[in-house]
């Protein structure tokens, strides 16, 4: 019976976890148009009595939502290009170049993964107030320029690759350069587009740092304008989830862009979630 299903049989487990993880996102969307009533009802309702648009008309006109989304997307832009450029030209110079120390400059820069955030904290924050970048935009987006998982990851896609291909380009009279920009680089956009994906859910979603660098609300990126919706005695749950629905929606159609290279990536440099 099963191999008469037009489907695999795994979709029989993986389509009810997956109505499972989309509950709490079906949720988000119905309470940003919720009335207030609705919402601060107990128990609380599941399907609004009505729908309006109280939420996204507050968001726009009772704050700078504009702007913080502006700024995310600045942010954002600046992070994945930064990130698509020099960790895949640092990846390919750990996996193809040889030179003294390759290894454990290597090893010296994955070890930094196992540091935690909130212990840099403090060290970055005096870096950057010597600097002159506290509570300015470039404070959310020079953390995000490089990265020791996109270096590792390059790395890793580039290994997979053959070593023929590179060596064919070099004997047709390409550069080491010309053979990374004309041959590898175009092969390599499945990892490229994972990148970018883990990049842009990272510096998109970013809280705790921004929280700390930056205090101009008109510097505010999206999750920290958000953060102040939530106070201790009261919270805008309209705006909030509103809030939530526009930070939210650029992100799943990126991941639904760009879900094909991430498993092909995943696939060829052996990586496992």
């Amino acid at each position: 019976m099963l191999r008469r299903l037009p489907f695999s049989p795994w979709h029989l487990l993986l389509m009810p976890l997956a109505l499972l993880f989309a509950l709490p996102l079906v949720q988000m969307v119905l309470t940003a148009f919720m009335p207030d009533g609705d919402i601060n009802r107990f128990p609380p309702r599941l399907i609004p009595s009505r729908l309006q648009l109280d939420g996204f008309i507050g968001l726009f006109t009772e704050s700078q939502a504009l702007r913080w989304l502006l700024n995310t997307v600045i942010v954002a832009a600046i992070a994945v290009l930064a990130q698509l450029v020099l960790c895949s030209m640092a990846g390919y110079g750990f996996a193809r170049l040889k030179f003294f120390g390759r290894n454990a400059g290597f090893l010296m820069i994955l070890a930094t993964i196992m540091i935690p955030t909130q212990l840099l904290m403090i060290p970055t924050y005096v870096m950057f107030s010597r600097l002159g970048l506290i509570d300015t935009l470039a404070a959310a987006f020079v953390p995000w320029l490089a990265s020791a998982f996109g270096i590792f990851l390059m790395r890793q896609f580039f290994l997979s690759l053959p070593a023929e291909l590179e060596d064919a380009a070099r004997i047709d009279g390409c550069s080491t350069f010309g053979v990374f920009w004309r041959v590898v680089l175009p092969l390599a956009r499945p990892a490229l587009a994972t990148l970018t994906v883990f990049t842009l859910l990272g510096s998109w979603n970013d809280l705790i740092w921004p929280l700390v660098a930056i205090s101009d609300e008109s510097l505010y990126t999206m999750q920290l304008g958000l953060a102040n919706f939530q106070g201790t005695r009261h919270t805008q749950w309209s705006l909030l989830m509103a809030g939530n629905v526009v930070a939210t929606m650029p992100l799943i159609v990126a991941f639904v862009l760009a879900q094909r290279q991430f498993v092909a990536t995943m696939t060829f440099s052996g990586l496992k979630g």
